[in-house]
């Protein structure tokens, strides 16, 4: 065989690996070359918008860019309120939704997800409100917040239940917030004692806003973070080829260059998984 022979048999084998993950995924995103993802830039740092330079960052977008480049496809964020990212992907806007979303099993009527972080609940208050809410167990009877578009508030509620009224002491004032940043507005002007966020991300904003936030305990929940895919016949082959993905990353390590990135090697998951939130 001659060399110019085994350079092209050596091309041809270098573009087949190159693309056999593409292959993975439906001809019409082969086609286009890109894979569309809903996201909400109001997550930091799991997704948020860099200040100076409005544009989109953090460990889903990293992680996001990593996935398409291993498929062999490029990715289009579109920006949508977290309450449409669902519907998005029911009305073919979008291929798949990347903002830190709990896989919980009411989700999973319409969706499958592709479990990627482990997260949990994390009480936290304001340094001028913690000589009076130093621990979790001082929360009984106060106002506390988080996002109504998340498991959080029913989560507070149990918590309440077993820690508060099952003591005889008074119950939470569960407050469904807009959003976390509605939470952290909401109890920067004390209209809340304290709040709830995920135990990632509050690390980043202890950083950004030095002397402002106090962790109260540990995280009170554990749960998973999940892409979600629709339960259609396309939807499970883009749910496959994005998981074959991830666990190649995570194989080759720069999953973890990434979670370590963004200071959240401690959010990572054991082994990729579908559909195992709780």
């Amino acid at each position: 065989m001659s060399l110019r022979t085994l350079l092209i048999a050596g091309a041809s084998l270098a573009a087949l690996a190159s693309s056999a993950g593409a292959q993975e995924l439906p001809q019409r995103i082969r086609d286009a070359g890109t894979i569309v993802a809903a996201t909400n830039p109001n997550y930091a740092p799991i997704v948020y918008k860099d200040p100076a330079t409005n544009t989109l960052q953090g460990l889903d977008i990293a992680l996001g860019e990593a996935i398409a480049e291993e498929l062999g496809v490029k990715i289009e964020w579109q920006e949508t309120e977290f309450v449409q990212m669902l519907p998005s992907l029911q009305t073919g806007r979008v291929d798949m939704a990347m903002a830190g979303m709990s896989d919980l099993p009411s989700r999973r009527e319409t969706v499958d997800f592709v479990d990627y972080m482990v997260s949990g609940a994390q009480f936290y208050t304001l340094k001028a409100l913690s000589e009076g809410v130093a621990s979790p167990a001082d929360l009984c009877g106060k106002r506390v917040g988080a996002s109504r578009n998340t498991n959080w508030p029913k989560q507070i509620g149990e918590w309440s239940k077993e820690n508060c009224e099952a003591k005889g002491l008074a119950a939470i004032e569960v407050i469904g917030t807009e959003g976390s940043v509605d939470a952290r507005t909401q109890l920067k002007s004390q209209r809340l004692d304290a709040a709830v966020q995920g135990s990632e991300t509050l690390p980043y904003f202890q950083k950004l806003e030095p002397d402002t936030y106090v962790l109260l305990g540990k995280p009170f929940t554990r749960s998973l973070a999940g892409i979600p895919f629709l339960k259609t016949e396309e939807g499970n082959q883009i749910r496959d080829a994005v998981q074959g993905a991830l666990e190649r990353l995570k194989e080759s390590g720069r999953y973890s260059e990434i979670f370590t990135e963004y200071g959240l090697a401690g959010n990572e998951i054991e082994a990729i998984a579908l559909n195992k939130g709780e």
